[in-house]
């Protein structure tokens, strides 16, 4: 029996849940470098270190590092967990969904094209692997992983598609499992296009949360945790067309000037609690879009 096979036999199949739910992001993925920010392939590896927190993040030549647009489905996943988890249910790490489920989630289209597009996403957050200290006893014990185990597509014996199974990583997980662990977000973050703005709301979405005096980051240290391979001076540029366009749902970024330091990026809530959580119209699939 394949490792694969074994890990399979001992897990329980979760059939993801219907409905429009709220979307919930993993604290840990949101506070660290763990995915690329570009569109292009990136091959270079994410070393990260801050005091006991050690990462490193490799991609293969195939198909590269997974990407913070590929983590979306990691949120659609967390969201999965938490609402079964909530509603009594028993979830696992071994779920079953369809490509449609996932793309209407997520704000993608459900075209031929879109399923083309999150099979390419599955295969990055397969091939891409991660070793950290985060939630290890010491420094020195790192737990490796890949954002999924393994995914297949699923068919009937004559060849129709049934959708697909993906199995979770038990770091992963076990994350999700833990309330204090979990945040929900603003469904407009995946209506932003950029990775540099996407990365910067769930940062700012951890570390600012719902404070009304909110928080700040000074650039040089922003540019360490995001993991870009932009020179800091091309990154603070970066950031301050964004201060400029103020794209982050929910906040109000600013920029103060160090002086004799380095400047710092600012940024407090619009709205206190709750966040406004509105349905997403389902998107209606297209006789030839075998979703």
């Amino acid at each position: 029996m394949t490792r694969d096979a074994g890990e399979r036999a001992q897990l329980d199949l979760f059939r993801a849940l219907p409905g429009d739910l709220a979307p919930r992001d993993a604290q840990d993925l949101m506070a660290y470098p763990f995915f690329s920010l570009a569109k292009s392939k990136r091959l270079a590896p994410i070393d990260f270190r801050a005091g006991t927190v050690v990462i490193r993040v490799e991609a293969v030549p195939e198909h590269g590092m997974a990407t913070i647009w590929d983590a979306d489905v990691l949120i659609w996943a967390a969201s999965q967990i938490v609402e079964a988890r909530d509603a009594g249910l028993k979830p696992s790490r071994l779920m079953a969904t369809t490509p449609y489920e996932i793309l209407n989630f997520i704000g993608r289209g459900v075209s031929l094209r879109d399923y083309d597009r999150l099979k390419a996403a599955l295969d990055r957050l397969q091939s891409t692997t991660i070793a950290t200290s985060i939630r290890q006893p010491t420094e020195r014990r790192l737990h490796r992983f890949s954002w999924i185990n393994e995914w297949k597509e699923r068919a009937d014996a004559s060849g129709r598609p049934l959708g697909l199974e993906l199995i979770l990583p038990d770091w992963f997980f076990a994350a999700v499992l833990d309330d204090a662990l979990v945040l929900t977000i603003d469904r407009a973050y995946f209506d932003l296009t950029g990775g540099l703005e996407r990365w910067l709301y769930r940062l700012v979405r951890k570390h600012g949360g719902r404070q009304e005096g909110g928080w700040s980051f000074d650039l040089p240290h922003l540019h360490a945790k995001s993991g870009s391979l932009s020179p800091l001076k091309h990154f603070a540029y970066d950031l301050r067309e964004i201060v400029r366009r103020q794209p982050l749902p929910g906040y109000r970024l600013t920029l103060e000037a160090g002086g004799c330091s380095p400047d710092r990026l600012a940024f407090a809530p619009t709205e206190l609690p709750p966040f406004s959580y509105t349905p997403r119209p389902r998107r209606v699939a297209q006789p030839g879009d075998k979703l």
